[in-house]
């Protein structure tokens, strides 16, 4: 009986040094989820704020287009050397 009290005590100790590097992982992991999940955040602002740029040139191209007297504008090929 006392030869299994050495094998549990190391056992536990293993054990206890098995759970602290899953905790540290963890950890890990979780700091990375955090950085990733403000990356896609800051991400989406940048997109809904390209989209309204978007539409605001959009809207000044239609309104160029509405506006506009019918002058045509005649791109010239330029000179061969």
């Amino acid at each position: 009986m006392d030869a299994f009290i050495p094998k549990c005590t190391s056992l536990g100790k293993l054990m206890s040094d098995d759970l602290i590097a899953l905790q540290e992982k963890v950890a890990h992991q979780e700091a990375a989820i955090d950085e990733l999940t403000r990356q896609v955040l800051l991400q989406e602002r940048k997109i809904a704020e390209l989209i309204q740029h978007v539409k605001k040139l959009q809207e000044q191209l239609q309104s160029l287009a509405e506006n506009s007297t019918g002058v045509e504008i005649i791109d010239t090929p330029p000179p061969h050397y």
